[in-house]
């Protein structure tokens, strides 16, 4: 499963996705065991206003499909104008299309709609203050833990595995989107928009 951080705002959405999604398996409730996944038509978008000081330049994701299991090419870049720390909250909103309606997904077992209070502290839990941030993070001199100073970040692309995973039975096939707002102390700091379709066998 792809992944909310990667190079600020990427690197906090994006490494939030992965490592939250994708490796924190304290976190997650899995049911359904899956031999392969896929998934379809990724992209994404700014959601937040003009005065949003945390943004997303660009991102891009390849193959199109992605296959799960299976190799990832990704890079990103971001810009912050202000630093980011903790209470750094993401507040992730999911819907699925259902019979044509988009339906919101609730939180279940830190899956779906669910507000994260402080990824500060989800990423200390995670990777130990003191040891060295993932690759391709460490080699690109990308930070993993708060807080993020205010500048560019950059992730020039990097080769990632993504492993078999098993799923929640209600997030395997159709159409999904998913939005996630960067906050703290209630002031928004950014907004992101992904959609893509997930294919299951």
């Amino acid at each position: 499963m792809i992944s909310m951080k990667m190079a600020i705002v990427s690197h906090v959405y994006l490494l939030c996705i992965f490592i939250v999604a994708g490796t924190a398996d304290d976190f997650i409730f899995r049911k359904v065991h899956l031999n392969s996944a896929k998934a379809v038509g990724f992209s994404w978008s700014n959601c937040g206003g003009d005065k949003d000081p945390a943004v997303m330049n660009t991102m891009s994701l390849s193959p199109d499909p992605i296959v799960i299991p299976g190799d990832l090419k990704a890079s990103a870049a971001g810009s912050t104008a202000v630093a980011l720390s903790s209470p750094l909250s993401v507040n992730v909103t999911l819907h699925k299309e259902v019979a044509g309606f988009w339906v919101k997904v609730p939180c279940v077992e830190q899956i779906g709609s669910c507000d994260y209070e402080d990824v500060c502290q989800l990423l200390d839990t995670l990777i130990p203050p003191g040891q060295d941030c993932p690759e391709p993070l460490h080699t690109y001199g990308i930070p993993c833990h708060c807080p993020f100073k205010s500048g560019d970040y950059t992730l020039p692309e990097a080769n990632f595995y993504l492993p078999q995973v098993d799923l929640p039975y209600w997030l395997t096939n159709g159409n999904y989107e998913i939005v996630g707002v960067l906050g703290n102390n209630g002031q928004q700091l950014g907004c992101l928009k992904v959609t893509l379709s997930i294919h299951t066998a």
